[in-house]
């Protein structure tokens, strides 16, 4: 049996025990028309919908299924328990289920990716140079499956902390942002999206734009931080590069 035949037998299994033999009420689970998970599950083999990576793992985190969880065969009439397709946990959005408490020591699991933080750091006392560099020991976790989801490799990702109030509301001072370092180049740039900067050592989070003339960086704030233009010749005097993508922020409330 294919990988593709392995996750609609065990979607089939999930609509017989879960849903009643009713394939409508699995698609209405994980947000999917009907008709298109009927061709997924029903009809002549030749003419059926495959259940590809993407939409597997799409539809083991609407239904809260452990990672791969499709993917693998298993045995008749397993316990739900072993499914973890509880019913009180149905229409829960999954940021608001139960936290789990972790820390330093905590292993990290099989589906879990440990993200480092980037920081500036002087080059010599009094010297007023930076360079930004991994925070050696400090690191942010993150599932496999969200980073996949927002096509970010798992050795581009990084952390940095936002400072000062440019990105007000939006991102207040102290807020923490994913850094997607794989996407550094002006060809990269997707308008008015965020993007980590190194500008001459300065660590900086703005809105990038490109010009005919080179690139401009705005921020939320823009009554005390007006937009800054650079064209291609300063952008090479004052060193100033694309550390990635912000793919993700989070801060704590006020």
């Amino acid at each position: 049996m294919d990988i593709y035949e392995t996750r609609r037998e065990n979607l089939r299994s999930l609509v017989a025990s879960q849903f009643n033999g009713r394939i409508a009420g699995l698609a209405e689970a994980v947000g999917k028309a009907p008709s298109y998970m009927s061709r997924c599950l029903t009809g002549k083999p030749e003419h059926r919908k495959r259940i590809g990576e993407q939409m597997a793992r799409d539809i083991e985190e609407a239904l809260f299924l452990d990672a791969l969880w499709l993917d693998r065969a298993h045995e008749v009439g397993a316990p739900i328990a072993e499914r973890k397709l509880r019913q009180e946990d149905r229409g829960v959005h999954p940021e608001l289920r139960e936290v789990s408490i972790w820390d330093g020591s905590s292993p990290i699991l099989d589906d879990e990716v440990c993200v480092p933080f980037l920081q500036e750091v002087e080059l010599s006392a009094g010297s007023g140079r930076f360079a930004i560099e991994e925070v050696e020991g400090s690191t942010l976790r993150f599932g496999k499956q969200s980073l996949r989801k927002n096509g970010v490799q798992f050795n581009h990702a990084r952390c940095v902390t936002v400072r000062g109030n440019s990105m007000t509301p939006v991102l207040r001072d102290g807020a923490t942002v994913g850094v997607d370092t794989g996407k550094t180049s002006l060809g990269d740039i997707i308008d008015g999206d965020l993007y980590a900067i190194n500008h001459n050592g300065q660590l900086r989070v703005k809105q990038l734009y490109r010009t005919p003339t080179g690139l401009r960086l705005r921020s939320f704030n823009r009554e005390e931080h007006p937009d800054e233009d650079y064209n291609f010749e300063d952008i090479q005097d004052q060193n100033l590069t694309i550390l990635g993508h912000i793919f993700w922020w989070g801060m704590f409330a006020r």
